[in-house]
This record gives C-alpha cells, structure tokens and sequence, in this order.
C-alpha cells in the first residue's frame, strides 16, 4: 500500500515512551510497527532525547517483530561516539539480517543537551555531526582499518568487527531546515528533511538543498472523502490545550532548532480553519510537523504540489490507528499520479 517502487519513500513515526505507562509502551509500539510493516511503509522513526527509552533498544525490539520494517534510529552525536553507532548498526545487521537507518541529530532540546555539558553553538553542531557521520559510513563501508582527523574526533587504525553485511549500508537523513544543515545532508550524502511551509508558499520563495541531495518532509495526514469530516476527526484528535499551548511558549523560549522557529512563525500567520495546510497540533504542544487535513482531493493536490519540487522521502506523523496508514496510501497514489511520477505498477 505504501510502497511506491522507488518513486518516493514513507516512514512512519513511533510513538514515545513518556506517553505511555511502562508496562503499555512496548507493546504500544510494537503494535504500530505491525501496522506500518503490513502497510509496505519504507521505515519507522524511533525518537531520541533525554527523557525517553534508548531508541536503539526499540529498534532491536522492531527488528525482531518485523518482516520488513527498517527502524530510522535518531541519533545524538552527544550520547555515544561514532564508533558505539555504527557497532549497533553492525550488530543488529549481524544479528537480524536486516538494515537500519539513521536520523542524524545536529541538536535536541536545548537544557537536554546542557544538562550533558554541551554549549556547541548551532551551526558547530552541524560540522560535529558531519565528521560523526562520515566516520560511522567509513566504519560501516569496509572491514579495513580507517583513519580519521577532524575537529571533533580522531581515530586511528579502527575496524569494525563483526563487519556490516552486505547490501545493509544505512541510509542517513539529517534536519534541512537551515543552511547548516543542508550543507551538511551534501557533505555527508544524507536526504535533508525539512518541517515545510505550505507548497504555495514554497512554490514562490524556495530554498532548496544543493543539488544532489535527496529531500524529504515530516508532515501528517488527515483526508476523507468529505472535507468536514477530516475536519472533525482533526479536530477530536488535537483539541484545544492550554498545558500543551504553555509547553509549546517554553520550548519556544529554549530551542534554538531552526525548524521550530519557523514553523512557529507561520502558525501565527496561518489560519486555525479552512486552508489544508494546519500547525494547530504544533501549536498545542501535540507533535513536531504541520498537517495536512480536508478532502482527499485537496491533500492529495497539497503533497503532489511537494512532490513537484522534488521532495521524495515523507515521515508521517504516528498513526493512531491503521486506517491511517490506508489513507496514507490513497494520497499518495493519487498525489502521485497528479504529479506525473506514477509508475503502471502504481496505478493498479
């Protein structure tokens, strides 16, 4: 259902532990995981930052009740070396058969990262990530012995054992939201994800990555056959709170994150009602992407307008229930077909 031969890929989203009680989370997760797995979705991200389970031991719990599903594991240069990295990447490939992908962090919650001592400025975080990057691809690459000489990390002689099997090379995506990063997801051959404007608004004024680099979104997705109907399941799923509203002011005040500067812009430029394009979850503390939301024309024509400006790597926000991910399936097929990318295989 979700999987479109190439043309694009879709990730889910997995859920975090601090929503759930301790003895609920995993099987919460696991769960999700079936449903994306059995909908063909390309692969699932597994959240990192202080206050949440290590997202590699979810990856190896996904891996283990998954067919097919490829964990995109965040990953935060500041809580274990390049090395550590790519030995899980190397480990869990050995133990499973099966590859990993990586989200490759350059920040997080600004008081997460100084309770961890780290002051690197926002754009230096971006060139630590780069050389961690490129040292856990070398490692990963080859069963030689490699050496490295950066700003941030030196190594000298080091091979990775057991090696990564063949054909299980992680594919890396990083934040693009800045010129940092875009620079970075160039230098270190990963797919720039953006959290994006409204397609008009980019089709007028974009800044896309160098060329080359593969592009990619997060956004969620709402669509029924009546617009008003998607407006009311919306509407029951991310209601008004005033916490979430106050969270949202303060992590306004403490993130210095490109993205969520600017998506906190244009929520105060965009309508709460009425166009596709809706940041009301943002604003109310509930995820980290806009949405999408009205009939399955208007989305449909929304992610086509992406799909025209060449993004083609999509990570949906978590799935609440599997219909979800059938509607998923539905608006990409037809944003597909509208934006001329679709494949015979795809129009069946």
């Amino acid at each position: 259902m979700l999987d479109f031969g190439g043309a694009i890929e879709v990730f889910t989203t997995c859920p975090q532990s601090k929503e759930f009680p301790a003895a609920d989370y995993l099987r919460h997760a696991l769960e999700i995981s079936h449903w994306s797995d059995e909908a063909g979705c390309a692969g699932m991200l597994i959240y990192t930052d202080n206050g949440i389970v290590d997202p590699w031991l979810v990856a190896q719990a996904v891996l283990k009740e998954s067919r097919q599903l490829c964990p995109l594991v965040a990953v935060q240069p500041i809580y274990m070396h390049p090395y550590a990295a790519a030995k899980m990447v190397a480990s869990l490939g050995f133990l499973h058969g099966r590859r990993v992908c990586l989200n490759m962090l350059a920040g997080g919650f600004r008081n997460d990262l100084l309770a961890l001592g780290d002051e690197t400025p926002h754009d230096d975080r971006y060139a630590r990530t780069v050389e961690y990057s490129l040292i856990v691809r070398r490692l990963l690459e080859t069963d030689k012995p490699i050496a490295f000489e950066g700003r941030y990390y030196k190594l000298q002689g080091l091979r990775m054992t057991p090696a990564l099997p063949a054909g299980l090379l992680p594919g890396m995506l990083i934040s693009g939201s800045s010129p940092a990063g875009r620079a970075a997801a160039a230098a270190i051959g990963a797919t720039a994800v953006e959290y994006p404007k409204p397609p008009a608004e980019l089709e007028l004024q974009d800044d896309p990555p160098p060329p080359g680099v593969r592009r990619g979104v997060r956004v969620g997705l709402i669509a029924r056959q009546d617009p008003e109907a998607a407006w009311r399941v919306a509407w029951s799923r991310f209601p008004q709170d005033r916490r979430g509203q106050l969270a949202h002011a303060l992590a306004m005040q403490t993130s210095d994150s490109s993205w969520h500067g600017q998506l906190s812009e244009l929520a105060r430029r965009t309508a709460l009602q009425g166009d596709t394009y809706w940041l009301w979850p943002f604003e109310n503390y509930k995820t980290f992407c806009p949405y999408l939301v009205g009939s399955y024309e208007a989305v449909s024509d929304e992610v086509a307008r992406y799909l025209r400006l060449g993004y083609t790597s999509f990570i949906l926000d978590i799935p609440l229930e599997p219909a979800d991910l059938e509607t998923a399936g539905l608006v990409f097929r037809a944003a597909l077909r509208k934006a001329g990318m679709a494949a015979p295989a795809l129009l069946s």
